[in-house]
């Protein structure tokens, strides 16, 4: 009898590998191996990463309290809030294959998200009250420094419409393996450079809709920079090779840094597509039970 569950050292080396090649481009505006930014190092979110990676590939465990363990975890090594997006997004997508009962793993995290409940969203709650940023939290249906009054799900549903993360919960990952896997894939058939695929899909993101890091902290100019990553990312398309396409995103870079604004939505979207594609892989491995 086949089985598809990943084991728990699978998925916590995959979501430390998300984190580290993520940040091996020079996402525009972001943190990453060749400028920091923001009062954040590389340094951090890899330690974060380190700290997090247990918890997120924790066996028999809940998607909240995955979400609670590595956010507790980062704060005490590295004492801000480098990970909590890509925490919220990576939570699902590691209850989904270490619950595998297939290689779909979108089939399986839309199931994980339809059985998330009061006690998921009471862990959730807690980790962003701990990590406190912007946006998430402000629903006044849903005030995550009180007690739960509904499911993860619900609460994500109250709060997609300003917040991308959530929207992700609320429509099953959708950008993540719709636009997110099938520009990796693109990329991969363009170049076999990691780093150039990490980088087409943060374009892509930056580029398909506001970034709502940006838009809580800065309002209208979360569009503004959407149509300037739309022409970057056309330009990205056009580039002849690695150099190139590396000095046109770290010339964007500068500019965006130079305004104090980070397209942090998008990085965590990124991590989470890198998440997405080593679990993927490794389901369509079935493994033999007994």
């Amino acid at each position: 009898m086949a089985t598809f569950a990943a084991n728990p050292q699978e998925i916590a080396t995959s979501f430390v590998a998300a984190c580290a090649a993520e940040l091996q481009a020079p996402k525009p505006g972001n943190v990453h191996v060749f400028a920091d930014g923001h009062g954040m190092t590389t340094a951090d979110f890899l330690a974060s990463a380190e700290a997090a990676a247990p918890f997120i590939g924790a066996e028999r465990s809940t998607v909240g309290a995955r979400i609670a363990g590595a956010i507790e975890a980062t704060w005490a090594r590295v004492g801000q809030n480098t990970n909590l997006g890509i925490v919220l997004l990576c939570a699902p997508l590691a209850q989904a294959a270490t619950t595998a009962q297939s290689a779909d793993l979108r089939r399986e995290t839309g199931r994980v998200l339809q059985g998330l409940d009061i006690n998921d969203a009471d862990a959730a709650f807690r980790a962003i009250a701990h990590a406190r940023p912007a946006g998430l939290g402000d629903a006044p249906q849903h005030d995550v420094h009180a007690p739960a009054q509904t499911t993860l799900l619900e609460a994500m549903r109250a709060a997609a419409d300003r917040d991308r993360i959530a929207w992700q919960y609320a429509n099953g990952f959708a950008d993540i393996f719709d636009l997110g896997l099938t520009t990796l894939g693109e990329a991969r058939a363009r170049s076999a450079d990691t780093a150039l695929g990490t980088l087409a899909v943060y374009a892509a993101f930056l580029a398909a809709f506001p970034d709502s890091h940006i838009a809580r902290k800065h309002g209208a100019a979360a569009e503004a920079v959407r149509g300037e990553a739309a022409r970057f990312e056309k330009s990205l398309k056009n580039a002849k090779g690695r150099e190139v396409a590396f000095d046109l995103a770290l010339d964007f870079d500068r500019a965006l840094k130079q305004r104090g604004l980070n397209p942090g939505t998008s990085a965590d979207l990124t991590v989470a597509v890198l998440f997405a594609d080593y679990l993927g892989a490794i389901l369509a491995r079935p493994r033999k039970n007994g």
